[in-house]
């Protein structure tokens, strides 16, 4: 199954005045019909009662209805009756497609918000998840700032929660987890908001209310996690380490008191453990001050100067046959660099202003990775909106520079990932538009993590759907994740979309995934990221049976060609034209 190439149709989402033209052209001949039988009927009936009121016409109206005026005093009523049935019967036909759009419309927006709200939850807790985390403590910033309200963050991280991983197993862990979901809902107040932002790493935000009785929040928490309990699946007690902040006594915004929290969390840790401490200025070294930015600037450019950037591949392949579609391209940082992952070294250089300069640097170090990648398969980048929307950046050198590297645009794929959030929309999908008319495809990655991803559905016609990695993984354990799934599925089938889930890791998750209407997977089982490629297909029924080991692998038989692109866009337009 080849990889839909770029349409040149509108960027934007289908409306659904769109997707329903053809009940909408029917419903609207009905109409005219209506109206001018009505017309023709009352026109006549007039006609028929002028001529009994006025002399000398009634022979005309006797002919007309080939007998005495009289029985036309008869016939009127009785045309006047049908002429009312019939309009009624016709008003009903151009009132049923109108129904049936309006009850389309309202199931199509029920099944985006159901997906939205999903896709906020963390499934195995309960609480809201990392992203609903980022939109709402953005929301309450801005309250807080309009209503002059306090607003505290405490970050938590459970103690020694690896250990419990390594020595007791990772069901054990993920009943430790819940219990501790279960004690914030039962501990906190119904306006404080709870989060579960990473594996063990939990977030709350307590509007009204300052660093102090945050603290003291905190050491309420902890007092009954420590405690052991005669019921629920994890009964022993635990402990967690806290961090603290408050707006507007320490900052303002969302970075900095992300940064102070975590500054404080790290030294409770580093303290000693099961406490809870305010972020200190005074002894921060995370003070966002002008020094700490240029240090943080040069630590990025040291990165991007040194040339160390590795990048790695993993495949996507095709549910139907196990043949790789496409490569994703990702970078691994070079060694002695100060920052532990990628996403920190993403989140300095957004800082520090340089975002355009590392994303092209990542992009040079994949082309550069990816000489021995066959040209027949497909080759997929991440670049940030931020980058996208730089007056930097210009679709045709990017081009250029794919083109230089020996990548024909339609072998392409962009993945606008959700680094950073859009603040140019309008400029966004005028670079999207002509990124897409060079043959590129637009892909949206992670929907289903966030508010965000589903709303940027509605706002740009994307050639691709990647499913949120904590989706797949949970979609298998859990029937409300599989609904998300599902629904996310069939949207982006609405709007003729390529869907691919990410994050396959169990054969019970390929073995769900490949019943569903998913085209394409990735995913550790699938194969991981490596520094050679491995272009051989996958015998998708021998990993799915569990089968372990190289057996599974075989020469791919064919490679999706470029024809087979051009052809899916010409059946695309057919159908938009038929439509």
């Amino acid at each position: 199954m080849p990889l839909p190439a770029a349409s040149s149709a509108t960027n934007t989402m289908p409306s659904p005045e769109t997707e329903h033209a053809p009940e909408l052209r029917l419903m609207r001949i009905r109409l005219l019909l209506v109206v001018g039988a009505t017309f023709v009927i009352a026109l006549f009936i007039g006609a028929a009662l002028v001529a009994l009121g006025v002399p000398g016409l009634g022979p005309l109206l006797a002919t007309l209805f080939g007998a005495a005026p009289g029985a036309a005093v008869i016939g009127l009523p009785v045309a006047f009756v049908l002429t009312i049935a019939l309009v009624a019967w016709m008003a009903r036909a151009v009132i049923r497609p109108a129904e049936q759009l309006a009850a389309s419309r309202r199931s199509l927006g029920t099944l985006y918000e159901s997906a939205r709200s999903r896709a906020l939850e963390d499934s195995l807790t309960g609480l809201a998840n990392h992203r609903a985390f980022q939109e709402e403590f953005e929301s309450l910033l801005a309250l807080g700032a309009r209503h002059r309200m306090d607003l505290a963050l405490l970050l938590i991280d459970v103690d020694d929660f690896k250990t419990v991983n390594d020595s007791a197993g990772h069901a054990v862990g993920d009943d430790l987890l819940v219990e501790m979901g279960r004690i914030l809902r039962s501990q906190l107040r119904a306006s404080d908001r709870p989060f579960r932002i990473g594996g063990d790493e939990f977030a709350i935000l307590l509007p009204h209310t300052d660093a102090e009785n945050a603290k003291l929040v905190a050491n309420r928490l902890l007092a009954a996690c420590v405690e052991p309990r005669a019921t629920g699946e994890f009964r022993r007690g635990f402990a967690f380490s806290g961090g603290v902040t408050s707006a507007p006594a320490f900052a303002t915004t969302r970075d900095r008191l992300l940064g102070q929290a975590d500054e404080a969390l790290y030294q409770a840790k580093r303290d000693g453990r099961c406490l809870v401490r305010i972020f200190d200025p005074a002894a921060s070294k995370a003070t966002l001050d002008i020094h700490a930015l240029n240090e943080r600037s040069a630590a990025v450019a040291d990165v991007l100067n040194g040339g160390g950037l590795r990048p790695v591949f993993q495949p996507v392949i095709d549910l139907r046959n196990g043949e790789v579609l496409a490569f994703e391209g990702l970078t691994r940082l070079p060694e002695g660099t100060p920052f532990r992952d990628p996403g920190v070294l993403f989140e300095a250089a957004e800082a520090a202003g340089r975002t355009y300069e590392l994303d092209l640097a990542c992009i040079t170090s994949i082309l550069n990775g990816a000489r021995t990648i066959d040209r027949r398969i497909g080759l997929s980048l991440n670049l940030s909106p931020r980058t996208l929307e730089t007056p930097e950046f210009a679709p045709e050198p990017f081009v250029a520079r794919l083109s230089m590297a020996g990548w024909d645009p339609q072998r392409v794929i962009i993945e606008l990932t959700e680094r950073d959030a859009v603040q140019d929309i309008d400029r966004l999908r005028r670079v999207l538009e002509r990124l897409r008319a060079t043959g590129i495809r637009i892909a949206a990655d992670d929907v289903g993590a966030g508010n965000a991803g589903l709303r940027l559905l509605s706002q740009i016609h994307f050639d691709i759907v990647k499913l949120d990695l904590a989706l797949v993984q949970d979609g298998a354990r859990r029937g409300t994740s599989l609904d998300v799934v599902r629904s996310i599925a069939d949207l982006a089938a609405r709007w003729g979309a390529m869907v691919i889930a990410e994050g396959l890791e169990t054969p019970a998750q390929l073995r769900l995934i490949r019943s569903l209407p998913i085209a394409a997977a990735q995913g550790y089982l699938l194969g991981r990221p490596a520094t050679v490629p491995d272009q051989r297909s996958i015998d998708l029924d021998a990993l799915e049976a569990g089968v372990a080991g190289v057996a599974g692998f075989t020469e791919p038989t064919t490679m999706p060609g470029i024809g087979e692109f051009e052809r899916i866009v010409a059946l695309r337009q057919a159908a938009r034209k038929s439509a």
